[in-house]
């Protein structure tokens, strides 16, 4: 089935008008009160909603920040607490903050592993600091356009949709940082979803794809009488057939919730029957646990730990917490069916649990170490101990100026408007379990990497300029359902959330369409001002900025597992005199604590020679390769190298030399932070 795409043919302006009267005027059912006006009006309080709402104040722009629900950051505060990261440097102005400060929260220089009620106070405290206003509970009703420009927005109360609550919205410019796209769909937009095929971008690993990853192994029968097709298939397995490789369809890839649970014994709440336990739904884990014996709940989910005996469970193998093939329908779903599928979800994700830990099918082993967890009782305590939020991990893309493609993920194609980094992997989870040869397949899972970090396009958050001048769209952005895989990470999600505002903003000040902002301006301000305080920007040089690296000696480029596209490695063991000097630039002499990027290598020398030259003096120093502690998805850590008095201009250094080495030394990157915003920061 060819891929579902919603197109919104552009129209004069006279008749788009005359049917915005006719389409957006459906009864309200209440009063509504006095229209609310800010420059900005922000709809979704996720992460990159909370970010995008902190950027605009900070640059002097009146904002209002909506929330359907009663909590912010979506996956972010959901449970999403091992952080999809790709690489490091991706990660850049608040986003990094953000990280930054959750290290700050447990007494490190950053950290991207924490709990989920950590991760919301700060969200939070992004609000306080700035001072602007949120609205929760209030969901979107309708949208009023004049041709091609949104006048107002209509919010209905999310709880009570009958309430005498409506309001309306008025803003210059408005932004859908929802995970489902529902004001770009309201207000025209063209937008797709589902999987295209690969032929329509000349891709390779988007449609249909049938992979090993998250699979299940031969030999697993799909019927409820095995070898009896005639008694029907077991529950999660569908009638649909395999298409041909690359097809494009209408499938949208599994959602989940990232589960937090807890195994200390004084903050847990046990994992108790569900309404609606059904342990048919399970039959799949006892059929896999027969043929592949699990040897603890690692084999069956990923079993992340968080910091204070608390967890971010994700899906893992053939048959876990992502409920394969039952969210077609939410992405274009009104609230109610939305609401359905919601609770159909926690439904099966609790029974999950519950029959893993009592099922007494389960080998007693795995009941015992399920048995000794349980609901943290400190977390999302005002909706019982449970995630507030669905992984929805995709669902409506908009088609816009630009189309991010598996080309730009890959480097094939390079944007020069770019408004952010991504880095991860493309990434699909499965999107349908099918019959392939009499047994049980799941399908759609992609994991396809090997590429450093790429610019993502500022054309790819903005619609075309025929269809809506004044919205953008930095979280169900421009991409094919491949690239979309990729970019979809938490962190990017920030970065464009705040280069979006950004944008906004100069939008409003030069009163200009969004689509006429200069790109090189908004750049220039997210370099100069990265985190929209007017603070002293931190310094990195990467091994990659020739102009303030020296090398001295041969040394190899690697390109996978650093900081930022490539490192220097050297395996001389010291027989050569090696080294590499790197200079930042120093436009603000001033206090600045230095760090330096440290891969994880096996191979690694046990010792790495730092000489630190601070334009008056030099200080010798040692770090053991045990100094580099890596917790969760990268690949390497900052270890701490001291505060310095720097000068301004390019006198200072930090010297990576291979003297003494008995391994592999790694030179990657150095970075300056002022000290003001590093105090109380130390990296352990």
């Amino acid at each position: 089935m060819n891929r579902i795409l919603i197109k919104k043919y552009h129209l004069p302006n006279l008749i788009m008008l005359l049917l915005s009267v006719c389409i957006l005027s459906f009864p309200v059912q209440a009063q509504q009160t006095s229209p609310t006006e800010v420059d900005i009006c922000i709809y979704g309080g996720t992460a990159a909603g909370v970010i995008a709402a902190y950027t605009a104040r900070k640059m002097g722009k009146t904002v209002l920040l909506i929330e359907p629900g009663k909590n912010l950051g979506g996956m972010s505060s959901g449970g999403l607490g091992y952080t999809d990261i790709g690489n490091k440097y991706a990660v850049t102005g608040l986003a990094r903050d953000f990280y930054r400060r959750i290290g700050q929260h447990y007494g490190k220089f950053e950290q991207w592993t924490f709990e989920p009620h950590v991760a919301e106070n700060l969200f939070k405290d992004y609000v306080k600091r700035a001072g602007y206003q949120v609205v929760y509970e209030n969901r979107l009703f309708a949208v009023k356009k004049e041709g091609i420009v949104i006048k107002e927005i209509t919010l209905e109360n999310s709880v009570n949709p009958s309430a005498a609550t409506n309001r309306t919205i008025r803003a210059k410019i408005f932004m859908d940082c929802t995970y489902e796209g529902d004001l770009m769909a309201k207000a025209g937009v063209s937008y797709t979803v589902g999987r295209e095929a690969n032929s329509q971008y000349n891709e390779t690993f988007n449609g249909v794809q049938l992979m090993k990853g998250h699979q299940f192994p031969d030999g697993i029968d799909p019927y409820i009488v095995p070898g009896k097709p005639e008694s029907g298939l077991v529950w999660g397995v569908s009638n649909q057939p395999l298409l041909p490789a690359g097809s494009g369809d209408k499938k949208v890839q599994a959602y989940n919730f990232r589960i937090c649970l807890t195994n200390n014994k004084d903050n847990l709440e046990p994992i108790t029957q569900p309404e609606n336990y059904d342990p048919k739904k399970y039959e799949l884990v006892l059929r896999l646990m027969e043929k592949t014996p699990w040897k603890s709940l690692q084999s069956g989910f990923i079993w992340s730990l968080m910091p204070n005996g608390k967890t971010d469970i994700n899906n893992r193998n053939g048959f876990s917490t992502d409920m394969i093939g039952m969210n077609w329908d939410y992405p274009e779903a009104d609230y109610a069916t939305r609401a359905k599928i919601w609770k159909e979800h926690v439904a099966y994700t609790k029974g999950l649990l519950y029959f893993v830990g009592h099922d007494p099918r389960v080998p007693e082993h795995i009941r015992t170490e399920m048995l000794s967890w349980g609901y943290p009782k400190d977390e999302y305590t005002d909706n019982g101990n449970w995630t507030h939020q669905l992984y929805v991990r995709e669902a409506r893309r908009m088609v816009g100026e630009l189309v991010m493609t598996q080309h730009h993920c890959q480097g094939k194609e390079v944007v020069t408007d770019g408004i952010g980094m991504a880095a991860y992997t493309m990434d699909s989870h499965n999107c349908d379990r099918i019959v392939v040869d009499g047994m049980v397949k799941n399908e759609g899972n992609v994991e396809e990497g090997g590429f450093g970090p790429y610019p993502i396009s500022y054309r790819a958050i903005v619609p075309k300029s025929i269809e809506c001048t004044n919205l953008l769209v930095p979280v169900c952005l421009s991409a094919t359902h491949i690239a979309y895989g990729s970019i979809r990470m938490e962190p990017v999600f920030m970065v464009l959330g705040q280069s979006a505002a950004v944008a906004a903003s100069l939008a409003i000040d030069q009163k200009q369409t969004l689509q006429k902002v200069d790109i090189q301006k908004v750049q220039q301000i997210l370099k100069a001002n990265p985190l929209s305080d007017g603070s002293t920007p931190e310094i990195l040089v990467d091994n990659e900025a020739k102009a303030n690296v020296k090398l001295t000696g041969n040394w190899k480029t690697e390109n996978k597992g650093g900081y930022g596209p490539t490192f220097f490695t050297d395996d001389s063991k010291g027989t050569a005199g090696k080294s590499i000097q790197f200079a930042p630039a120093v436009n603000q002499a001033g206090s600045y604590a230095a760090y330096l990027y440290f891969p994880k290598l096996a191979t690694a020398s046990s010792t790495t020679q730092v000489k630190v030259f601070d334009g008056k003096n030099i200080k010798t120093l040692s770090f053991s390769k045990d100094d580099v502690q890596v917790v969760g998805q990268t690949s390497g850590e900052w270890v701490f190298l001291g505060n310095y008095t720097l000068p301004k201009g390019n006198k200072a250094y930090v010297e990576v030399s291979n003297q003494g080495a008995d391994g592999v030394v790694v030179a990657d990157a150095v970075l300056f932070v002022p000290v003001e915003q590093n105090s109380g920061n130390k990296s352990k």
